[in-house]
């Protein structure tokens, strides 16, 4: 073989190698694994958090886990129901949701596998997936039962390492969701997120969240509230106060200056809010408390 033959074999390999590459986008080959994000009640003092990434990271080391929160009020479910839904929509299609507040652990609570919306949820059936599930058509739910996948022995007290950590990783791994358990139908939720619409016109909602800073979270959405109702005076009523203003943000100065205002918030819910103050505390409320809207 001549000379020149060698190197037009060695530039068609090269050539080769180049395009072969060019077939996998960089993105692909960066991002193998689908996303596990992590929800809990566990704080961060103990070892739960660090067992439950050792677990998933042993099983899938290329596995990208998140941190939504671990800082739920201990037993709270109602607390990291509100905090997965308004984590969820943020991140892309196929990644698998662990959420793990679990006050019934070792019981005969089912473990569950919730498909819903493009993304996968893990964890106690307990109605931690309610608003999920409220807000997300379709959804199809799996009881854990394949104990192949979890991890052996599997302590009364601890599923968040044992059950729901090695779910998500066989998931992140490729394992379809039936064959890690049976399809059924029921599951156990809270009450249903949708405001109740009155005969007098008036609509009831309540408080679902109060966040850090005392802003009370309702669960009226824009379908439920619309801007032509606002318009012909709409005022809420919670703890027999009246909050007739509404603004888009919090600094922004209008007509109307109460002390206490409704403003759309970014999880998509009304918001009954006080600028650089708590509206819980100047309400003396809490989650749960009725929220009336009526117009005129």
């Amino acid at each position: 073989m001549t000379r020149g033959q060698k190197e037009n074999k060695s530039s068609r390999r090269d050539s080769s190698l180049t395009s072969r590459r060019r077939r996998v986008p960089q993105s692909s080959r960066r991002f193998a694994s689908p996303l596990i994000t992590l929800l809990t009640d566990f704080g961060t003092r103990d070892h739960f958090v660090a067992a439950v990434k050792g677990v998933i990271l042993g099983l899938n080391p290329q596995a990208r886990l998140v941190d939504i929160t671990h800082e739920i009020p201990p037993q709270d479910i109602e607390a990291a129901a509100f905090t997965l839904l308004a984590a969820c929509s943020s991140f892309p299609a196929g990644s698998i949701h662990v959420a793990v507040v679990d006050p019934g652990v070792g019981s005969s609570r089912r473990a569950i596998l919730i498909d819903a919306g493009e993304q996968l949820f893990v964890g106690p059936d307990n109605g931690i997936f309610s608003y999920v599930c409220d807000t997300r058509a379709g959804a199809k739910i799996f009881h854990l039962t394949n104990t192949k996948y979890f991890r052996n022995p599997v302590s009364a007290t601890f599923n968040g390492r044992d059950v729901f950590a090695p779910v998500a990783a066989a998931l992140s791994n490729g394992v379809k969701p039936n064959v890690l358990g049976t399809k059924i139908t029921d599951y156990v939720r809270l009450q249903p997120l949708k405001p109740e619409a009155s005969k007098r016109g008036r609509l009831k909602g309540r408080i679902i969240h109060i966040d850090r800073f005392g802003n009370c979270i309702t669960n009226i959405t824009p379908k439920d509230l619309t801007a032509e109702t606002i318009a012909a005076g709409a005022k809420l009523k919670v703890k027999g106060k009246l909050v007739e203003s509404f603004k888009n943000y919090f600094a922004e100065k209008t007509d109307r200056q109460e002390k206490i205002f409704a403003i759309w918030g970014s999880a998509g819910f009304l918001e009954i809010v006080a600028a650089n103050q708590s509206a819980a505390q100047l309400l003396n409320t809490r989650r749960g408390e009725p929220v009336v809207v009526s117009v005129g």
